[in-house]
């Protein structure tokens, strides 16, 4: 019997700093990816239960994932309710006016991130409606009226209020020369008022009930949570309180949800790709993942090798599995360290064909 669990992570009023492949110091991407995530959890794992039971889990992994986690996305408390935002996906809804959305289509194009209300009538109910459109022409115009609409009310358009990003100054200091470099690094900072505020939140899905494997995680999150998550860390930035909680009813709805297309809600890697998933219904985009490694305790740092992965959103017409990347270095010394892996074993829901 499987598993679900929603995690939600608490910030407060700690600020964040979540980069990006290509991106700088400066600036900061409001969540965190499955990989990096998987690769957070992992590392403290090690520190927690030691070298053996790490690898005694990798190598589960390697053989069939013991549990999957999707990438993390927003939520907002608001109202004495919960919105939960998950990626649009990259097919259109069910009944989408294809050629007849010209009054809209700027609007509904920047809209990257669904409320699970939203997206589970769009994706799994009965579709787009007549009063969806008329709303985002209405939001298209900005007219007040857009205020009386579901997709209004259900926090549509409200996904970029629920966080900030600023820059905050810094100074290095050279060791050797005592000279100095200014410069700015992006913090994402979250609401934090008791009747308003968010975080970040992601589902993790047990495939067979395990209870020592889900303490030992829901007890490798909290230890992740004290020493922060993101970069940073020693400024004090990524630090949560973790809520770890079962399915509400509208979520399970949706995770039990029977169809035969599937949108991811993490990234997704596999070495050998069936053509089924790559047919004409697939709609996907694909990016770049790689970085640094650091090796604890020595602190051994190398250029990971570069991985492509199909991005949230991605729509298939098979469920995807998905495995660990080996992205260990050239001439990097496995036996004096380890090797290294990225997570592309993938969570993905049911949806609807838009076709």
């Amino acid at each position: 019997m499987s598993n679900w669990k929603l995690i939600r992570l608490n910030f407060g009023q700690t600020p964040a700093h979540f980069g990006e492949v290509g991106i700088g110091l400066e600036e900061s991407r409001e969540r965190v990816r499955s990989d990096t995530l998987f690769s957070a959890l992992i590392s403290n794992y090690a520190r927690l239960f030691g070298k053996e039971k790490v690898e005694e889990l990798l190598g589960n992994f390697q053989q069939s994932p013991c549990f999957r986690l999707s990438s993390t996305f927003i939520y907002r408390y608001q109202k004495s309710k919960y919105i939960y935002y998950l990626p649009k996906p990259l097919a259109f809804p069910k009944k989408y006016p294809i050629g007849k959305d010209l009054e809209f289509t700027k609007t509904y194009k920047k809209l990257s991130y669904l409320p699970l209300e939203v997206w589970e009538r769009w994706y799994q109910g009965e579709g787009f409606t007549e009063s969806d459109r008329t709303a985002l022409i209405e939001e298209t115009k900005k007219s007040k009226s857009v205020k009386d609409s579901f997709l209004y009310q259900a926090g549509t358009f409200d996904y970029n209020q629920a966080f900030k990003i600023d820059k905050n100054p810094k100074v290095a200091i050279d060791r050797n020369t005592r000279s100095t470099n200014f410069y700015h690094t992006g913090f994402v900072q979250f609401e934090s008022q008791p009747e308003q505020h968010s975080g970040l939140y992601f589902i993790l899905h047990f495939p067979t009930t395990n209870p020592n494997l889900e303490k030992e995680i829901q007890a490798t999150l909290i230890f992740l949570g004290e020493e922060g998550l993101g970069g940073e860390r020693s400024s004090g930035a990524g630090r949560f309180n973790l809520e770890w909680l079962d399915l509400t009813e509208e979520w399970k709805k949706v995770v039990q949800h029977q169809q035969s297309n599937h949108c991811l809600i993490s990234l997704f890697w596999d070495d050998s790709i069936s053509p089924e998933l790559l047919n004409n219904s697939a709609c996907y985009d694909i990016q770049e993942r790689g970085g640094w490694i650091a090796s604890s305790p020595s602190g051994y740092q190398k250029r990971r090798k570069m991985v492509r992965m199909f991005t949230e959103g991605s729509v298939f017409s098979a469920c995807p599995q998905g495995k660990l990347a080996n992205v260990t270095p050239d001439n990097y010394n496995s036996k004096a360290h380890h090797k290294v892996y990225r997570s592309g074993v993938s969570l993905s829901l049911p949806i609807y064909s838009s076709n």
